[in-house]
């Protein structure tokens, strides 16, 4: 699933789910899905075209438009809107049915050397998406040649910072309110152990 550029009129496409808007039903409700990729993403797309159009940033990729936007004050509208497309594309990948269980061989050896065991990287995980105030996201990402647990505020993202994120876990309100009202952490539990993609994260490893 990736962000994709029109190439008629320069703007960024909201790229299809990866399946279907029911498929993470009972962890994630289709209604949910329906408000949240329907809604909130299609917004960060739309908010960033009408931003970039006619400017320098026009027909640039978001990871481009992210790194030269990012801690510039008279950018922030559309680093803002940038980052949040990308971070919830990024996100419906880290999700996928039936997920959650073992890692694959090669990240899981990864996650030991960096965790000491995969039990701890999702303790972290949850410990980061939990205890974040506010908006924002926990993300498993390459740093160095270290595996790592960081957590974000609002749109930020890890590619700002040098860092590779692998997965992510958003813990705006939007993703989870319809489905666990102030239940955060019933959300993250589930998604750590019933939803989370270990092969999207062992793709981006590389």
């Amino acid at each position: 699933m990736s962000n994709k550029i029109n190439e008629k009129t320069s703007e960024h496409i909201l790229p299809p789910l990866p399946y279907a808007d029911n498929a993470l039903d009972p962890v994630i409700s289709a209604r949910t899905i329906s408000f949240h990729y329907g809604k909130h993403h299609k917004a960060y797309v739309d908010n960033l075209n009408k931003l970039i159009a006619g400017t320098e940033f026009s027909n640039q990729s978001l990871e481009k438009i992210i790194a030269q936007t990012a801690g510039k004050a008279d950018k922030t509208a559309i680093f803002n809107n940038a980052a949040q497309t990308w971070n919830h594309t990024f996100y419906w990948s880290s999700l996928k049915p039936k997920g959650g269980g073992e890692p694959p061989a090669e990240l899981k050896k990864k996650l030991e050397a960096s965790f000491g065991a995969v039990d701890v990287c999702k303790k972290e995980l949850a410990t980061a998406a939990t205890s974040q105030f506010g908006s924002g996201w926990a993300w498993l990402v390459l740093d160095g040649a270290k595996l790592k647990v960081v957590k974000t505020s609002n749109a930020d993202v890890p590619l700002a910072q040098g860092m590779k994120p692998l997965l992510n876990i958003d813990v705006w309100e939007h993703a989870y309110y319809l489905d666990y009202q102030n239940r955060r952490i019933d959300y993250v539990g589930a998604v750590l152990d019933k939803l989370i993609n270990w092969d999207f994260a062992m793709e981006n490893l590389g």
